[in-house]
């Protein structure tokens, strides 16, 4: 994630909208929740980018409404690299699907924590 920019400010608009968007403006009528990757370190401590994260995510919660949880991020972006490694696809290809791969393990592994298992992985082309 981005933030140097004007402290966040733009990202943090842009999200916000996005959540009203899909989740509406009201979180006491129109439920939903948030769920973040935290850049933690290899050996599980926080470092400069998790803090940056952290203080963005307390400003998104204030401006939304809404929930917010934080999940390890660690590895998710070479888990995405592996599922996407026999596709087929181009590099820029894997490219372009490698966030959102990442993304969905993410909250695979947020729900998993929670005691939430799913019946099936989604595919490379998720």
């Amino acid at each position: 994630m981005q933030i140097a920019h004007a402290n966040g400010g733009p990202l943090l608009e842009a999200i916000a909208r996005a959540v009203e968007h899909h989740l509406g403006e009201d979180p006491k009528r129109e439920p939903g929740e948030l769920v973040v990757g935290l850049p933690l370190n290899m050996d599980g401590t926080e470092g400069p980018r998790a803090r940056i994260v952290r203080s963005f995510c307390d400003r998104l919660a204030q401006r939304t409404g809404r929930v917010l949880h934080l999940q390890d991020e660690r590895l998710t972006s070479v888990e995405a690299d592996w599922r996407l490694a026999g596709t087929g696809m181009t590099h820029k290809q894997k490219k372009a699907r490698r966030d959102a791969q990442a993304a969905a393990a993410i909250l695979r592994d947020f729900l998993e924590a929670r005691g939430v298992h799913s019946e099936s992985e989604p595919g490379p082309g998720f």
